[in-house]
């Protein structure tokens, strides 16, 4: 896990575990927990926190999720470093944490028709067959580093190098990084829960000025 204070004074604090591991979310949790915030911002969609609220929160079992090729394949090679489920722990522990501490918490990343959009807007048709491609590759031979942060940054690299796949990704994370500004003009202490693979470009639009990012 990396993390970060911002803002003048440490009013912003960016926590960016490897998705879906268990003990990196615990350290995720830890560490929100100490910065006690007031508020907190995570790296999902306004729908897929309702329905980590509904679902895995508040609910009193866990439903069965089937899970695709690529996040099989990604579970599996992060099972070298320890115990990975999905959904991501990371962030259903801070939900639950944020349940639990009557905590206000919202979904930064675009909507889910905001999502399609940006897809069609940035990913043509030769990028997506060479996402398909890498997301195959990557699904039959995980990357083998020697720890979970190289990990979760190999995965990035070989299934979103290209071009359009880069735009994609900066583009979601500005739409974050425009709700953390928003969540944070508000006063108190925020925290904010990103995937590590993240971690830099949301640092640095954070850091940029607003017309910047």
């Amino acid at each position: 896990m990396i993390s970060a204070r911002l803002e003048p004074g440490g009013t912003v604090l960016l926590v960016a575990p490897v998705r879906g591991l268990v003990r990196e979310a615990a350290e995720a949790l830890s560490a929100i927990a100490e910065f006690a915030p007031t508020a907190i911002g995570v790296g999902a969609s306004v729908e897929e926190v309702q329905g980590l609220f509904e679902f895995f929160v508040r609910s009193e079992g866990d439903p069965v999720v089937p899970l695709t090729p690529n996040e099989t394949s990604e579970v599996r090679g992060l099972v070298r470093f320890g115990e990975a489920t999905v959904p991501n722990p990371a962030v259903v522990e801070t939900l639950r944490f944020a349940e639990g501490h009557a905590l206000p918490v919202e979904g930064l990343d675009p909507s889910d028709e905001t999502s399609a959009s940006l897809f069609t807007e940035h990913i043509g048709y030769f990028e997506l067959v060479r996402r398909t491609v890498a997301e195959r590759r990557v699904a039959r031979s995980p990357p083998a580093p020697s720890s979970a942060d190289e990990f979760a940054l190999a995965w990035e690299r070989q299934v979103a190098s290209g071009k359009g796949s880069q735009e994609l990704a900066l583009a979601r994370d500005a739409h974050f990084a425009a709700g953390a500004r928003r969540l944070a003009g508000r006063g108190g202490r925020v925290a904010l829960l990103v995937d590590r693979e993240r971690f830099d470009r949301v640092r640095a639009l954070l850091a940029a000025p607003p017309s910047a990012a």
